[in-house]
């Protein structure tokens, strides 16, 4: 296959396999193969083998050849057997290519593969792990954190895209994970052994951004002392990240676009087209369908970055999640060697009624102070910052009362897998039970076993009368022994038949 500017083509990575084949339809479809396998497939001529791989420090792990045509076998046979000696060489074209290989560089090198094969197939010939156990790596994957059916939804839009090459366009206000939500999708793709190379193009000067994206060659401006890569070429094989894509200016724009469409670009100050291979992730807080009516953003642009969008939900819009994003930003800080933050269901409950106009960033830096001022113990409204607890909202809640949250610790038991779920009040006695530090509190399964929901029955209607004793018939004290809402309780209370006339005045 005759590629142009062939001398500018590299081996970078050991995780390049070369493929070397006159057919450049079939060498596309072999490529395609190698890319299920997390191999990155560099699609090259003999004049390409001889001056570039060859001459390079590293090695492909692998080298495809199919129909060559008419090559210097002398050569190549010279190269394979002293410059690329420990290279598998797998022969998938005519029966002849295969023989000529195996008189160049004799039987032990060279792997037969029938064309077409599949990942399965190429995988055993090298050796190389397939896709399932990729798959099975991709699924340590740091997903946005929540339980929220919007965040269900985003992690869902991203393991369906990471697969994929498609171009991801991910919208939402400021701080509310877009970049998180773009490493995860290169975390679960292919491309998650090569760079992920980010860059705020809304930070960055209008003149200045072309050098950034596309490199410079040295002199090409008043200050250029060396040639300098760019971004594109920093993430060969990988994925760039453009962060505030509607802060471009429609010129840099237009050059963006040519990038997008035809996969060249050209250094500043160099003629001379450069072949790049990365997937474009792009995001904004912006409306670029306001921005397109304003002319502040090209349409065409637009639709090719929006192949498959996806929406950051505000932290205002889910705040059930808050106390699972608390939680994970206090162990983070705790892995920093900070104090480890707990707030009390109080807190929370006041923090719930926050509107959050930075969204998840403004509360990892809260809990980020936090940790700082009261570390290694539990804060209560009063530890909170005056911004986020005003007197008029204190005023309006009743902090006496159970917040709307559990503790991420209960939220865990939702998460179990049983075959027959078990009720929200089979859930709270359960959690109970797990939180009870007294071994003897828990009962022994009988050999024939038991009715777990008549046992536990029996168990939650025991506690709530030991609480209730405990509070001197006070519902709404009971209800903090149990960590229940007063609303939940009287429910219980109703359930069991257990109203008697001092709960029942306090209806």
């Amino acid at each position: 296959m005759n590629l142009s500017e062939t001398a500018r083509i590299r081996i970078l990575t050991v995780q390049r396999a070369v493929v070397y084949d006159c057919d450049p339809e079939r060498a596309e479809r072999v490529a395609e193969v190698l890319r299920e396998l997390d191999l990155e497939p560099l699609l090259i001529d003999h004049a390409a083998l001889m001056r570039a791989v060859i001459q390079s420090p590293m090695t492909p792990p692998a080298l495809l050849i199919g129909d060559l045509g008419d090559c210097d076998w002398m050569e190549l046979g010279a190269a394979l057997r002293e410059q690329l000696g420990d290279v598998p060489v797998v022969a998938y074209g005519s029966t002849s290519v295969a023989n000529r290989l195996i008189e160049a560089i004799g039987a032990a090198r060279v792997r037969r593969l029938p064309f077409p094969f599949k990942a399965t197939a190429l995988a055993s010939t090298l050796r190389v792990p397939a896709q399932a156990a990729l798959e099975e790596t991709g699924k340590n994957v740091s997903l946005p954190t929540g339980s929220s059916a919007a965040i269900k939804d985003v992690s869902q839009l991203i393991r369906q895209v990471a697969a994929h090459d498609s171009s991801v366009l991910i919208l939402g206000e400021s701080g509310t994970g877009k970049e998180l939500a773009a490493r995860a999708v290169h975390d679960a793709s292919p491309r998650r052994q090569r760079p992920f190379v980010a860059i705020n193009c809304g930070a960055i000067p209008a003149e200045l951004l072309e050098s950034e994206l596309f490199g410079h060659e040295k002199g090409a401006f008043t200050g250029a002392v060396a040639a300098r890569k760019g971004r594109f070429e920093i993430a060969e094989g990988g994925t760039l990240f453009l962060d505030e894509i509607g802060d471009m200016s429609l010129p840099m724009q237009v050059k963006l676009l040519r990038v997008l469409q035809e996969r060249v670009f050209e250094r500043v100050g160099n003629h001379v087209p450069i072949r790049c291979n990365v997937r474009i992730i792009a995001a904004t807080h912006r409306n670029l369908e306001d921005s397109i009516a304003r002319g502040a953003f090209r349409e065409d642009l637009f639709y090719r970055l929006n192949v498959f969008p996806i929406e950051m939900p505000a932290l205002r819009s889910r705040i059930e999640d808050l106390p699972l994003l608390v939680n994970d930003f206090s162990q983070r800080n705790a892995g920093e060697g900070r104090g480890k933050v707990d707030l009390t269901p109080r807190a929370l409950k006041v923090l719930s009624h926050y509107p959050w106009p930075g969204n998840v960033r403004e509360l990892g830096n809260l809990i980020e102070r936090m940790s700082i001022l009261c570390p290694n113990r539990r804060i209560d409204v009063t530890d909170l910052p005056p911004k986020y607890r005003p007197s008029a909202l204190l005023a309006e809640l009743d902090l006496d009362s159970e917040p709307e949250f559990i503790e991420p610790a209960e939220t865990q038991i939702d998460e179990l897998s049983i075959e027959e779920p078990f009720d929200l009040e089979d859930r709270e006695v359960m959690s109970l039970l797990l939180e009870s530090d007294s071994p003897e509190s828990l009962a022994q399964l009988p050999p024939d076993g038991l009715d777990l929901r008549d046992h536990l029955f029996t168990i939650e209607r025991d506690l709530i009368q030991q609480a209730l004793n405990r509070a001197g018939g006070t519902v709404a004290h009971a209800a903090r022994l149990l960590k229940l809402r007063r609303t939940t309780l009287v429910e219980k209370l109703r359930k069991f038949q257990m109203l008697n006339e001092t709960a029942a005045s306090e209806l």
